[in-house]
């Protein structure tokens, strides 16, 4: 069997559903590539859209202990703006992707994004935390719509070898996004309050939105698909009977359920002795998320270098070193802590979600709607457990989470190239990295 069908992993991963002959004297080819028509569009429409979804999806992440303090509610009643939005998103990426199945990709962005900035602009006005988690979880809902459409739109519009590149620099707009989101709020909450806060993030993700559908090229490989319901469950059970898929949706969940705990939970930390930041300062600490740009970005040469495997531990690697270190009571080596684990999540999510659009030889959006949806549902856990490991048992309680779902990318990881090299029928070398 291929490295793609049993989860082996190459010197060159990225190449793996690559055709024989290199992109350079392929003229009939005509997928996007780098230096190519339309390439540089794709890639900045692709990168706004993904800024536009972390920032509205994460915009109140910054902000959980000024909601606590104006809606007096709870560390882990305040989460629940955070985890409703995952978890709509959740819950919804995969009715969304058969209608991207259906409609075309740039149609159900668009209208994802068209929908879920009007709802951004709503968000200022929420009532009461009722009304907010309400809103909060539509929103989620409605951007649904563009992470398994995106990918799909890159698996079919770019060339097989810069796949992980192209869908770095995706991954790179989201961690942007979230950085920017934080930021921004961070510092108009600690002048004007949490609602405007979120309400000058609704209109950053309004320009995004309109830039993304000016600058997006018309798809060219696109073949509609069917809304049958038979078709769509045939899909998704033919997806869930590959192993390696299985892998990449469980890797994916449990990296962001790392990510999602850390980053709901450390605006308290932050906020309590001995650090005592004012919210200007905590929301500049997400400055962090320019890391997780490059690492993204640079997934693909990653791969190249330690094939997907290799990059998978590295990613978990730093990521377990990164919470570790994130226990110290010194501000710099919490910091320090935060860059490592943005740094392997940023890595391993692109590696994973890549690999999910290179394994899937049909029904791509539901492939990749699959991987989001799990993605998510971790970033759901990550937001509300860890926000409880820290109400009993402090910033140790929620490293502890995120550890023990470190531990479990590298047991899934290290099963699948066990599993891999008994179907090759090679030596079980489980931790060695390809040369």
């Amino acid at each position: 069997m291929t490295p793609a069908d049993t989860g082996a992993s190459t010197v060159v991963d990225a190449a793996s559903a690559a055709p024989a002959v290199p992109d350079s004297v392929e003229p009939s080819d005509s997928r996007m590539a780098p230096g190519g028509p339309g390439y540089r569009r794709m890639s900045f429409a692709l990168f706004l859209a993904g800024v536009a979804t972390f920032a509205l999806l994460y915009s109140t992440q910054a902000l959980l202990p000024l909601i606590s303090g104006d809606l007096g509610v709870t560390a882990s009643d305040a989460s629940w703006t955070v985890a409703a939005a995952t978890g709509g998103l959740a819950l919804f990426v995969l009715p969304m992707s058969a209608l991207s199945e259906r409609f075309g990709r740039r149609t159900v962005m668009t209208a994802s994004l068209a929908v879920a900035v009007t709802v951004g602009l709503l968000v200022p006005f929420a009532p009461s935390l009722p009304a907010l988690v309400a809103l909060r979880a539509v929103q989620g809902a409605a951007l649904a719509g563009l992470p398994a459409s995106a990918t799909a739109y890159l698996a079919e519009e770019v060339r097989p070898r810069a796949l992980v590149t192209a869908i770095g620099l995706f991954v790179a707009g989201n961690s942007v996004g979230g950085m920017s989101g934080r930021v921004i709020t961070g510092w108009v909450a600690q002048e004007w309050g949490w609602r405007v806060a979120v309400g000058v993030v609704g209109l950053v993700a309004v320009a995004c939105a309109v830039a993304f559908r000016l600058l997006l090229p018309a798809p060219r490989h696109f073949a509609p698909g069917s809304l049958r319901p038979r078709v769509l469950v045939r899909t998704v059970r033919d997806h869930l009977a590959n192993p390696l898929l299985r892998r990449l949706y469980a890797i994916g969940a449990l990296f962001m359920t790392v990510f999602g705990g850390v980053y709901t939970v450390i605006g308290y930390r932050l906020a309590e002795a001995p650090f005592s930041l004012p919210q200007g300062l905590i929301g500049s600490i997400f400055l962090v998320y320019l890391v997780g740009t490059v690492s993204a970005s640079t997934a693909g040469r990653l791969v190249g270098r330690l094939g997907r495997r290799g990059a998978l531990y590295l990613g978990a690697g730093t990521t377990a070193a990164g919470l570790l270190l994130s226990l110290a009571p010194s501000l710099p080596l919490v910091l320090l802590g935060l860059v490592l684990i943005t740094a392997g999540f940023f890595a391993g999510h692109a590696v994973a979600s890549s690999a999910v659009g290179k394994t899937a030889q049909h029904g791509r959006a539901q492939a990749s709607a699959l991987y989001q949806s799990a993605y998510y549902v971790g970033s759901s856990a990550g937001s509300t457990v860890g926000a409880v490991a820290f109400h009993s048992g402090g910033w140790a309680g929620t490293v502890g989470v995120g550890v023990l779902a470190v531990l479990g990318v590298v047991v899934i990881t290290v099963s699948g190239s066990l599993a891999a090299r008994r179907a090759a029928g090679t030596p079980v070398r489980v931790l060695s990295l390809p040369r």
